[in-house]
């Protein structure tokens, strides 16, 4: 799937189709990236997510893990080898000051960090983030993404 990955929009109506994106996607991040995904519930976050977490356990020859959507818990994290992924989900957090003990803006080489629902940060000014927006369009018959770098 050749992608424009720098400031385009793509459609990505189907899983295979968020798959696809994904895995372009990882020829793109080596580690140091923050990543926010910005979008509705359901509209394919966490799916694009899981689709890079796997595409990149296959490039190291580990086997596919679970990847579910840090809701809860509010921070899963995965060790590919020398790559660590941290992603975020602020989508329960209700207070600003929440967010302080979550070292959410860790810089490492070997870290990229994903954040669902990026809205609540605020000290984000020094951190250059890659914008992934997700949208649904067509009375939620399909669905793109926007990338902004």
């Amino acid at each position: 799937m050749p992608i424009a990955i720098r400031n385009s929009k793509i459609f990505i109506t189907s899983e295979k189709l968020t798959k696809e994106l994904a895995k372009e996607f990882t020829k793109y991040l080596n580690g140091g990236e923050f990543v926010f995904l910005y979008g509705e519930i359901g509209v394919g976050k966490t799916t694009f997510v899981k689709f890079f977490i796997n595409e990149l356990q296959t490039l190291n020859s580990l086997p596919k893990t679970e990847i579910t959507s840090p809701t809860f818990n509010l921070l899963n994290e995965y060790q590919l080898k020398d790559l660590r992924i941290k992603h975020y989900d602020l989508f329960r957090i209700s207070r600003k000051e929440d967010i302080k003990n979550l070292d959410i803006f860790e810089k490492d080489n070997k870290l990229i960090t994903f954040i669902e629902w990026p809205k609540l940060l605020t000290d984000t000014h020094n951190i250059k983030s890659i914008d992934l927006t997700f949208s649904y369009l067509n009375d939620l018959n399909d669905r793109s993404v926007e990338i902004k770098i």
